[in-house]
This record gives structure tokens, sequence and C-alpha cells, in this order.
């Protein structure tokens, strides 16, 4: 879509151009008496039913025709009542064009978007006709850059919360048609924050919750579930969708052991609900992997703890810890040597009483350490000063004997000149 300045330049009268329009539709002479009689608004009501047949015009031709109809009606104080009937034909098949159609019809589309001023409430059914002709033609990268000012046209727009509802629930459709994954999941999320707290239990929020949840859940990318866990509507999947919050609640802070025995105490739920269990059982690995490396402390992780908590061969450690990395969730390096995984930096899948217990005692440790050094650079200070002191006494010393001796021999040297002098 582009800015809003963009407009149509037509010429010719409303009178004109309307009975012009009319014989391409086939229907001049029942237009002819309502346009002499000055009747636009029924002349104008005619044109649109008719228009139909546009979405059949030679593609040369679908363009012009079709924006001379948004032209006439633009102009009509009635614009609001017709152009949700134009925007419903666009988003139907264009017969003549099936190749090129739907770009034909959302550049009609994006005209009549941009020509409505930007408070415009119908401009809201002319961005969902939008959303349905990308859904359908799989043009997603065509509305992509116009989702960074979609807030700000809600605003515009005074849209309530079930409509941005549908809004974003149309979006996250057509980016997972698109194979967007990450938009449609954002997508989705936001239109669970738009669920009040009277509604966070609705068949619709529990449904939607969980549709983000599997795509959480599946996503080879995805492995900070906060984002799902702090929304009201995933928490109100408990208890009416224990099943699935625990399984969330696994994926969140848990480790490898307690994902299989929800297998084997859900057996069959993965399968049922479409998911994988190869793939949920390789996130679990590298989360737990994870959560082993927040959780140790003297940052040295042998290879021998790695594979108990992973369940896997010693000699597969490797492959494992160099996954974590590329994962994201861990930096560090493998000592084969000493068969340690040094770690130098992990991120905490979860942050509550237990995590502040690890950093106290961590501080605590830094502490000691820190008293320690603090320790020795004291004693080496005072060793290099007491050393100093040696040395400047020494120095000290020997420049004393050596200005006693020079001394001596001045005086005896004066008293011989005296003697040298009297005789």
């Amino acid at each position: 879509m582009a800015p809003s300045t963009q407009q149509v330049f037509i010429d010719g009268t409303f009178a004109d151009l309307a009975q012009e329009l009319a014989e391409y539709l086939n229907i001049g002479p029942e237009i002819q008496p309502l346009l002499e009689e000055n009747k636009k608004d029924d002349a104008l009501k005619r044109l649109v039913t008719t228009s139909t047949a546009l979405n059949s015009s030679p593609e040369k031709e679908f363009t012009a025709a079709y924006n001379l109809l948004v032209y006439l009606v633009i102009q009509s104080p009635s614009v609001n009542i017709f152009l949700p009937r134009i925007c419903e034909n666009l988003s139907r098949p264009i017969l003549s064009s099936p190749v090129n159609g739907p770009g034909l019809a959302l550049s009609v589309l994006t005209t009549v978007f941009n020509l409505l001023q930007p408070d415009n409430e119908v401009r809201f059914n002319v961005f969902q006709a939008i959303l349905r002709l990308v859904k359908t033609s799989g043009l997603f990268e065509m509305l992509r850059p116009q989702l960074k000012k979609l807030d700000t046209w809600l605003v515009e727009w005074d849209v309530d919360d079930e409509d941005q509802r549908k809004l974003f629930g149309q979006i996250a459709d057509a980016a997972e048609d698109a194979g967007e994954e990450e938009q449609s999941y954002q997508y989705i999320l936001k239109a669970l924050r738009t669920f009040d707290k009277d509604e966070v239990s609705s068949t619709e929020a529990q449904n939607l919750s969980i549709r983000a949840l599997k795509i959480a859940l599946l996503s080879s990318t995805h492995f900070d579930f906060h984002d799902l866990t702090s929304l009201a509507t995933v928490q109100a999947l408990n208890p009416p969708q224990e099943v699935w919050w625990e399984l969330l609640e696994i994926f969140s802070e848990k480790e490898l052991e307690d994902y299989n025995d929800f297998r084997d105490e859900h057996e069959g739920f993965i399968e049922e609900q479409g998911l994988s269990n190869s793939k949920l059982h390789r996130k679990m690995r590298l989360l737990t992997l994870a959560s082993v490396a927040a959780s140790t402390n003297s940052r040295e992780l042998e290879y021998k703890r790695i594979a108990k908590a992973l369940q896997i061969p010693s000699e597969d450690v490797e492959m494992w810890v160099i996954d974590v990395i590329r994962a994201g969730l861990v930096e560090g390096k493998l000592s084969q040597q000493k068969q340690v995984f040094l770690v130098h930096r992990t991120t905490y899948r979860v942050f509550g009483d237990k995590q502040w217990r690890e950093v106290a005692t961590r501080l605590d440790q830094w502490k000691e350490s820190l008293r320690a050094v603090k320790e020795v650079i004291s004693r080496e200070r005072q060793a290099a000063e007491t050393q100093k002191e040696r040395e400047m006494h020494e120095v000290e010393r020997k420049v004393a004997g050596a200005s006693g001796m020079g001394a001596g021999r001045r005086i005896g040297g004066r008293d011989n000149m005296v003697e040298m002098g009297t005789d």
C-alpha cells in the first residue's frame, strides 16, 4: 500500500463517466434515465451491483475499469455503503486472469485504501479484503511492509477488541499459509492479548492459546516460553486444559526426565494432538542441557554429567553441545583433553527462587574469591613495601658510608696543606 497521497486522475463529468462505465457493463439504457434525473446514488447502486462482471474483463482493461468505478464511488456521500461491495468483488477470483488476477485486484484495493482518509472506518473493511486476497493468493510479501503501520491504523479506525482479534487472526492465517511461522505466532499472541478478564476462559481463547502453544513447541528456534506463560489466556488453560498446561510447564522450566514421564502418563497425547515427538524430544534435550549448564557452579560441565542428563552415549555429548550453542542457549567451548564443557554464558529458562539461590551462591563464591585475591594482593603489596624499605635503608647506608670516607680525606688534605704552609 502506497502513501495516502496517491490519486486517480480521470477526465470527464460524473454523468459522462458513469454512462461510459454503464455501456461497458451493458446496462447503459438502465443508467441513462437515472443520470438525467440526477439520481447519482441510484445510478451508482446499479453500477456497483453489476460490477461483479468486471472480474471477467480482459486483463488490459481490468485496472482501468475498476479505477473508474472507484473514482465514481469516492465522490458519493454514500461511499461507505458502496465500497465494501467493491472490496468483496475484488476478493473473488479474477476469471479473466487466473495468474495475474490477484496482483491486479490487490492493486485496485490498494488504490481504494489510499484514497480514503486515514480515519475513515471503511479503511478497516478494505484492509480486511486485502488480507483475504493475500491469504488466498499467497502474496504475503506485499503485506509485510505495511504491518509496521497497523497499530497506528487501528487507533485511527477506533477498532474494538473483538474486531482487532479477528484482524490479527486473519494476519496470522495469511502468514501461516505463506510459511511465515514466526509472523503467524506473533499475531496469535496479539490476538490473545485482546481478551478481557471475563473472556480468558472462553472456548475461543483456549483454542487460540493451544494454537500458539503448538507453534512454539514445534518451532526449531523458539526456546523461551515466558511470552506464553505470562498471558492470562494461557494461564486459564489450567485446569480445563491441564494436560496442555502441564506440557507447557515442562518446556518452560523442567527437564528431559519430566518430559519422558509425561509421555508415559499421557500415552498417545502428543501424536493425537498433531505434535511431533521427535521434535519435542530434541528440543527438550537442548533445554535440559541449557538448564544443566546454568546450574553448574564451577563453570566446568563434565561430559559424563551431560550424557546422564540428556540420556545419550558419551560419544554424542560434543554434538549436542554444539547444537545447544548454535541454538543460542549457551556459550562456551569444549575441552576434549579434560572431557569438560567450559561454560562462558548461559540463559536461564525461568528465573524464580531456585535461580535466585543459585545467583546468591555464585555471588558468595565470587565474594570469597575476591577476598582471597585481595588478601594475596595485600600480602604482595606489604612484601613489596618491606622490600622497598630494605632497599632504601641499604642505599642510605651505602651513601652514608661513602660520604664518611670522602670527608676524612678532605680533612686530611686540608691539614697537610696547613702544615705545608707552616714550614
